[in-house]
């Protein structure tokens, strides 16, 4: 059982949950003093802990974050999303200045899903990383395998058909920029077309209706890591497009 689990998270967090490439510190942190808001997301199979430097980086940057976490294991997407808009609505719609959104992976999906239902006062801008907008072809291929069963009813849902829950989701309708990551090998890497990230595929990460895109050398797992990707990010979270 455990050892199919780990195969399950390799497939859809790019890495073992028994491992983690880094530990977060602790730190002293005033929040208080920052300005606009940033809610973010962390992807499939993870905590919130798993986007601890993003959010070093953008607090660095001014921002106040808030770190929105969620249990994907075992949970459709809709229970997902009631979790987090608890989450959301307790910390920032009540807000009265520009309330930001970054997701990784599965975290951008479920942002778009929220977002989709729900009206945030101050809208900000989203920033969207490694997220599988049109699913991704590794569920496609191991769909049927008993043991996804494992993974649960969201995981099995990520696929690339029309009725996956990446493209049921509506069209965006604020200022979104997407960052993709290109990697390199990886066990998974000859089994999706085109260039990707060693999960997703760098056409999936596109949407129509997105303000800009960017891609970045880096795989699936570590793009939360990535300097690259925080500063490109916060550029976008400022300008509303990427530095190129």
């Amino acid at each position: 059982m455990k050892i199919r689990l780990t195969i399950i998270l390799l497939l859809f967090a790019g890495i073992a949950s028994s491992c983690t490439p880094f530990k977060e510190p602790t730190r002293e942190q005033s929040s208080t003093e920052a300005g606009e808001t940033v809610v973010l997301l962390h992807g499939f199979g993870r905590s919130n802990t798993a986007m601890w430097l993003l959010a070093r980086r953008l607090e660095d940057a001014g921002y106040k974050v808030e770190r929105v976490g969620y249990n994907s294991l075992q949970r459709g997407p809709e229970e997902i999303l009631q979790e987090i808009s608890h989450q959301i609505a307790a910390c920032c719609l009540e807000l009265e200045r520009p309330v930001h959104f970054v997701g990784h992976s599965l975290g951008g999906l479920m942002i778009r899903a929220y977002l989709g239902k729900h009206k945030v006062k101050y809208m900000g801008k989203v920033v969207l990383i490694g997220t599988p907008n049109k699913g991704t072809p590794i569920v496609d291929i191991f769909k049927d395998n008993w043991w996804m069963q494992y993974a649960g009813p969201t995981a099995i849902k990520l696929g690339t058909d029309n009725n996956s829950f990446p493209n049921t989701l509506p069209a965006p309708d604020y200022p979104l920029g997407i960052i993709a990551g290109v990697a390199g090998g990886g066990f998974l890497s000859s089994r999706i077309p085109g260039k990707d990230d060693g999960l997703v595929p760098v056409d999936s990460t596109a949407l129509d209706g997105m303000n800009d895109f960017i891609i970045i050398e880096t795989n699936h797992t570590m793009m939360r890591y990535n300097e690259s990707v925080a500063l490109q990010t916060i550029e976008f979270l400022k300008r509303g497009q990427f530095s190129k």
